[in-house]
């Protein structure tokens, strides 16, 4: 009752007309910079720091606050429409949605990415406000070895799924991986796979691995293949979800936030484990799993509503803690100290009226960016309709500007393109990128949890299975890598009793 009691006095904060005026205005900033791939949220955030500063600090983090959700909605846009995420928790959705898109469903695509965003927002806000006094307990009991579980987890997931082989799969995340190597080690400082360039030490940013990767091996393919057919505008479709539709899509949209807000309240990689998480159990749910990798509506639904909830599972952890799991609250935990406001467990007796507050504004920001995106879904999915040359020449310089913007060096680009000729190879040999990208995410953190885990245990491997909770993932990854092997057997079994029972039957007539 008194979280309710202060929520209600939370929205009377957060519906005054200045500070709904700042909720307005970061919805639209967070879109627009969503849609252009290679700025993202903790970017803007950082750009606007300075602005803010003569700011009220409530309105400020209502502002921020509206930004990182309106940029979750705006990287599904571009990552759906253009196979090009415009910042990484877009990624997963690039799986499904993209095909839709070239079949014609880019509306209904983008408007299930819209509601899911909706449902996990709202989900993931309600729990926020329930359940984050009990999440944070969980987060401080979790060590090392259940960090490096749950990372071995998504990295046998990602490989299990996705493309034509495990092989292959395993061959994309070891590119991930490698590429995750670059830079300098993060315990002893020595420098790896940078070729003697100090640029390079600091490692190659991920928002310029998903763009190569996606964008620019996606425009490099297409160009390759124009010359053999016409580059002819893809048709638009109906802008609505039918009933089949939403059939299929309201189990995803609970599911999703189930998934998401637990993982972002835990330092474990934001929200790319929970997105890609969802896509993997609305495969397997899924009664149309042959539809998957071919544009199945479940794959974009699920994933967007975890990237939603994991926003709201973010703000659990440094709103009570002060641990920031994700690139945007790493900036708005230096904006709090801008203002002379540690977060912690006192703030909500401290700063109760810009806690709630900023609680509050993210349900009023989650019906403007729906009121928003539902009556764009139509609008944005027009850009399909551009010739084929001209979509994927603004896909290139667009592309680049986000590249360029990540670091200001002109040494960018070259790695943009270096990494967009692999994404073209992966193509023309069969592997799916996703297990790449999710390698360059997760990669560094994993090695460092690892390292960690085994310094705690004198360098025993016993060290990485001392807990429960990595014991139970443990399980999990067995289960996920011997089920086909468990499949087979079963079949043959059944197989073997059909053809004895079938033997009995002859000989016995």
């Amino acid at each position: 009752m008194d979280s309710l009691n202060s929520l209600i006095d939370g929205f009377g904060t957060a519906l005054t007309p200045m500070n709904l005026l700042w909720a307005a205005i970061g919805v639209l900033l967070g879109t627009a910079i969503g849609v252009l791939p290679g700025i993202g949220p903790a970017m803007a955030v950082a750009l606007l720091l300075p602005v803010t500063y003569g700011l009220d600090p409530t309105g400020a983090f209502i502002m921020f606050a509206g930004i990182y959700y309106g940029a979750m909605f705006g990287g599904s846009t571009t990552s759906i429409l253009l196979n090009t995420p415009g910042e990484s928790a877009a990624v997963v959705a690039a799986i499904e949605g993209n095909p839709m898109a070239k079949a014609g469903r880019g509306a209904q695509a983008l408007a299930a990415a819209a509601i899911g965003h909706f449902a996990g927002g709202m989900i993931g806000t309600i729990l926020l406000v329930v359940l984050a006094p009990t999440v944070a307990s969980l987060a401080i009991g979790i060590g090392a070895p259940d960090y490096f579980a749950i990372m071995v987890l998504a990295f046998i997931a990602v490989t299990s799924v996705l493309g034509a082989s495990r092989i292959r799969g395993i061959a994309s995340l070891l590119i991930g991986l490698t590429i995750g190597l670059v830079g300098l080690d993060q315990m002893t400082g020595q420098q790896r796979l940078t070729f003697g360039s100090l640029h390079l030490a600091d490692g190659v940013d991920v928002v310029i691995v998903a763009v190569g990767l996606f964008a620019i091996g996606e425009a490099l393919w297409v160009a390759a293949h124009l010359r053999r057919s016409t580059g002819k505008p893809i048709p638009v479709g109906r802008p609505w979800l039918g009933r089949t539709d939403l059939k299929r899509t309201w189990k995803p949209w609970l599911r999703g936030p189930v998934i998401g807000f637990p993982f972002g309240a835990i330092p474990a990689g934001g929200a790319e484990i929970p997105t890609f998480l969802s896509y993997v159990t609305e495969k397997r749910l899924s009664k149309h799993r042959d539809q998957f990798g071919k544009g199945a509506i479940e794959g974009v639904a699920g994933p967007e509503a975890a990237a939603s909830a994991s926003a709201a599972g973010t703000l659990v952890s440094m709103l009570t803690l002060g641990l920031p799991t994700t690139a945007v609250a790493a900036v708005m935990l230096a904006a709090f100290q801008q203002y002379g406001i540690q977060p912690g467990p006192l703030l909500f007796e401290r700063e109760p009226e810009l806690v709630w507050g900023l609680i509050a504004s993210l349900f009023v920001g989650m019906v403007l960016l729906l009121a928003l995106n539902l009556p764009l879904a139509p609008v944005w999915a027009k850009l399909l309709r551009i010739p084929r040359p001209y979509l994927y020449a603004g896909i290139l310089f667009f592309a680049a500007v986000g590249a360029y913007a990540v670091g200001g060096e002109s040494l960018d680009l070259v790695i943009l393109l270096v990494i967009g000729l692999i994404g073209f190879g992966m193509r023309r040999y069969g592997l799916p990128v996703l297990p790449a990208v999710i390698g360059v995410i997760l990669g560094p953190a994993a090695e460092q949890q690892l390292r960690r885990a085994l310094q705690i245990s004198d360098g025993s491997v016993t060290g990485l299975v001392n807990t429960p909770f990595s014991v139970t993932v443990y399980v999990i990854v067995v289960l996920i890598v011997a089920w086909p092997l468990i499949g087979r057997l079963i079949a043959r079994l059944r197989g073997g009793r059909k053809t004895a029972e079938e033997s009995r039957t002859v000989s016995g007539g």
